[in-house]
């Protein structure tokens, strides 16, 4: 069980900007495959809070989760790990 304020946190790249106060973050992971031992590509998309608008689209984030703060919205944007050129 996690401890009292231990977030989970992912890397990912902003794929959207087109929302205010919100981004859409794409997060990859590779898996093995059971039978034949290939390493496969799965991702998933997050709407995550930008509250100061810093994140434009192809930036490396950090995301954070926290509390739910719309219907889709569970995560924050931790820190920008690379800007986009």
């Amino acid at each position: 069980m996690a401890e009292r304020g231990n977030k989970r946190t992912m890397m990912g790249v902003v794929v959207s900007d087109k929302m205010a106060k919100t981004v859409v973050v794409l997060s990859e992971r590779l898996i093995k495959h059971p039978q034949f031992h290939k390493y496969l590509r799965r991702h998933v998309k997050y709407k995550v809070h930008d509250e100061k608008g810093i994140c434009n689209i192809g930036d490396k984030v950090l995301i954070v989760e926290s509390p739910p703060l719309s219907k889709d919205k569970r995560w924050r944007i931790g820190k920008v790990l690379k800007k986009a050129k």
